[in-house]
């Protein structure tokens, strides 16, 4: 187990965060020690946004036994799940096709049933191994309430690890698969970016709403939207937390003020305002 003081904006996608001491286990045993106080979990920094100054609590990553992965056995929650999409491909196995471009760890993705149009995270697992209460605890996917974007893990539950539901096809489906859902992503910024920054509303798209507001390129700081996909804001360099949590703000009173659209941020804020002094 390796402990150390960091800055969390090393750590996201987003390129934004503050300070945290970071646990780092790579063992069972390690992390029931890492959990007697107050934590957070850090899977691959993907769909969330740390404050400027920083987490107070814990901030534990999975890593040793948790990155190993056997994809007809168990799979630790810190494997890549970009990894896993192509391994399953080269393997031959099918499921995993509408989760390919989705910069996140298994854990990550179980927890908030990451997703395209194409597919969710859900529909690939057949079990999910959740720590909590000091126990690790087996679930069926029915029993962990996933929707959009969402589950329903047991309060402070750590997914360390599941078991996919993967069947058999010739890898030529596969990658005509993999390739139909490459095209529909290619208008997705390269910058850094922590991801859709909303949920899309029923019926509708978050990134058409933004676009039709005319706020595509509006900027505070180094944080803009992008002029690619209105529904991700990204990081031009120096951009700060209090950038980005400004700019999601003018989108939802526009939305709301204009359309009648309460926006709800997919981005997950980590942090408290003053929640961390050295």
């Amino acid at each position: 187990m390796r402990v150390e003081r960091v800055l969390l904006k090393d750590y996201t996608t987003l390129g934004v965060g503050g300070p945290a001491e970071l646990w780092t286990v790579e063992t069972r045993e390690e992390l029931k020690r890492a959990t007697e106080a107050p934590y957070r979990v850090l899977g691959n920094g993907s769909n969330l946004l740390v404050l400027d100054e920083g987490v107070p609590e814990r901030v534990i990553r999975l890593a040793g036994e948790f990155q190993t992965y056997d994809l007809k056995g168990w799979v630790g929650a810190g494997t890549l799940l970009p990894l896993l999409v192509q391994e399953a491909a080269r393997a031959g196995l099918s499921g995993l096709e509408g989760l390919l471009g989705i910069p996140a760890q298994v854990g990550g993705a179980v927890k908030m049933n990451a997703g395209t149009r194409f597919g969710e995270m859900a529909d690939a697992l057949e079990a999910v191994e959740v720590f909590h209460d000091g126990a690790f605890h087996v679930y069926c996917p029915e029993e962990l309430g996933f929707g959009y974007r969402k589950s329903h893990l047991p309060p402070g539950g750590i997914v360390t690890r599941v078991r996919l539901k993967l069947k058999e096809r010739p890898k030529e489906e596969i990658l005509r698969r993999m390739a139909e859902v490459d095209r529909a992503r290619k208008g997705q910024p390269k910058r850094k970016s922590a991801g859709c920054a909303f949920k899309n509303p029923p019926g509708q798209s978050a990134g058409r709403l933004i676009d039709e507001r005319g706020l595509k390129g509006l900027r505070v700081g180094d944080a803009m939207i992008s002029l690619e996909h209105g529904n991700f804001i990204v990081n031009e360099g120096g951009a700060k937390a209090t950038d980005v949590l400004s700019l999601i703000e003018q989108i939802r009173e526009k939305a709301l003020q204009e359309r009648g659209i309460r926006l709800e941020t997919e981005v997950q804020i980590l942090g408290e305002p003053g929640g961390f002094h050295d």
